[in-house]
């Protein structure tokens, strides 16, 4: 290891030597999780796993620190049993909020519902600052419990958003559901983790999405996004407000997720059980309206319909836009999905706002 970048908390970023292809010496980016293995000291050597980094993948383009030849891993006093990344080779003890050596485990025990409480719900990362934007356009003294899913990034440290959120008192706390870890408290399930919000966190407001680096792969059912689907079906399951944040795109240039995204179609059209909200924006009259009526009838005709088909009565909800651009271009980070910014597709922002302005309007 040859250098220290600029990491943020739960993170240090490095700049490691490593031999490439060719035998010769080159530099590249590395993360070190710090829960994990600490940091890395100058001159230390370090473990790699760099398969995404030669892969070129658009998310995971560093190096990761497995291990360091020469220090041990930190010692963390852990009074649970709470495992996750189970058998894996990195397996990480975790003091769980459900786990029966838990200072939160009566809480959790009584614990039977939500009473009411808004549940936003997204398929992408990159719409929870856009959401918590929208939340507290709103409602500024909302609040707000992220809970983070396993579909995709693990480890919540990796998620630069978070940390800025959390930094400026945005969010005031994070739960990591399932197998990811590293939030400010961990859950079993989601399920578990609504109920940390809510009980433990006293959340006005929770936001359940994966980490960063959603997988798709352009089959009808082959994307981590999916279990979107899921979340709105635990908060339904549990007495909260379900709200699907939708994911569409002016600028996509695949037609499967121009207007309404497939991944929203097939995941709350398709896989959602129980009752849920999905905001439009309110007509208005201007240029760009013709887009957002393609997208509510897109939300008509791909979630509504094929809901009542099943006997599932889905609520569409228009929600007014003033002032939302205003409220995320006031975020204290760049916004960025599928590496197009506000600018460059500002609908993918507006629809999680939104959603984040209509969980506002249901807090009681």
């Amino acid at each position: 290891m040859i250098a220290h970048r600029r990491g943020w908390p739960g993170v240090a970023s490095l700049q490691v030597e490593v031999l490439g292809a060719d035998g010769a010496p080159e530099t590249v980016r590395a993360l070190a999780y710090t829960e994990l293995v600490g940091t890395p000291e100058i001159g230390e050597t370090v473990d790699l796993n760099t398969n995404a980094l030669r892969r070129g993948l658009g998310t995971g383009g560093d190096a990761i620190v497995v291990s360091r030849r020469d220090a041990a891993p930190p010692a963390e006093p852990i009074r649970g049993h709470m495992m996750k990344m189970r058998y894996t080779p990195v397996q990480t003890m975790v003091d769980a909020l459900d786990d029966p050596a838990s200072e939160h485990y009566t809480t959790l025990t009584h614990a039977r519902d939500l009473g009411g409480m808004p549940v936003v719900v997204a398929d992408l990362h990159s719409s929870l600052a856009p959401i918590v934007a929208g939340i507290l356009a709103e409602t500024p003294s909302a609040r707000i419990v992220y809970v983070m899913t396993d579909g995709a990034a693990l480890p919540a440290a990796y998620s630069r958003v978070l940390a800025t959120l959390r930094e400026e008192g945005l969010v005031a706390a994070s739960i990591s559901a399932g197998q990811a870890f590293g939030g400010d408290l961990e859950a079993v399930t989601v399920h578990s983790a609504l109920l940390g919000a809510r009980h433990v966190l006293e959340a006005d407001v929770a936001v359940v999405i994966q980490g960063p680096g959603n997988l798709g792969t352009g089959t009808g059912w082959g994307f981590s996004g999916v279990q979107a689907g899921d979340a709105l079906n635990a908060a339904g399951v549990l007495g909260g407000s379900p709200i699907g944040a939708l994911r569409v795109s002016e600028a996509d240039e695949r037609a499967r997720h121009r207007g309404l995204s497939h991944h929203s179609a097939t995941a709350y059209g398709r896989t959602t059980l129980v009752p849920a909200r999905f905001p439009v924006a309110a007509p208005e009259r201007r240029g760009d309206w013709v887009f957002h009526a393609q997208v509510t009838a897109q939300v008509e005709q791909q979630i509504l319909s094929p809901a009542a088909a099943r006997g599932l009565a889905h609520e569409l909800i228009e929600v007014r836009t003033d002032g939302l651009l205003e409220a995320l271009r006031d975020l204290p980070l760049r916004l960025s999905t599928m590496g197009r910014d506000l600018d460059e597709d500002t609908a993918a922002f507006l629809y999680a706002a939104l959603a984040g302005r209509a969980a506002a309007g249901l807090i009681s």
